[in-house]
């Protein structure tokens, strides 16, 4: 399948070097196509099990550290003098990304091939495999 006409380009992001690989690639594509880009976060709905029953720290630890590659994510947009939009979402990744994608009308999802828990996707398979198998639109997988 040849994709002609990329307007809308969804990057997830996890503030890993993997995932600002895929960003680096979406901002090539964006470039040739003139497209724009959105970076989408998926904070957890609950903490990691030793940090249960410390709920607000956490958000707020999460959210100064999404805030910070986020930031980072639109310089390098701006740098490029691509447009950028950032989305954080509450939920699941494996399977939040996917369906964002399709249910707000983007082009491409450009992913990294691996995240911030390798030891966790040995046991439960990676992010961007899971994306790109449920999802209904062209996934790009950047290693």
């Amino acid at each position: 399948m040849v994709i002609k006409n990329i307007k809308k380009i969804l990057v997830p992001l996890d503030g890993s070097k993997n995932s600002f690989k895929g960003l680096d690639e979406a901002v090539y594509l964006a470039r040739h196509f003139n497209s724009s880009i959105t970076a989408l976060c998926v904070i957890p709905s609950y903490p990691p099990l030793p940090l249960m029953g410390k709920q607000i720290p956490y958000e707020k630890h999460i959210l100064d550290q999404v805030k910070k590659f986020m930031s980072n994510a639109k310089k390098t947009c701006v740098n490029n003098k691509v447009r950028f939009n950032e989305k954080i979402i509450k939920g699941i990744a494996t399977l939040d990304i996917s369906e964002f994608a399709f249910d707000n009308k983007f082009d491409l999802i450009v992913i990294g091939s691996r995240g911030m828990n390798p030891v966790k996707e040995l046991f439960l398979g990676s992010v961007s495999n899971s994306v790109a198998h449920k999802s209904k639109i062209p996934v790009l997988i950047v290693k």
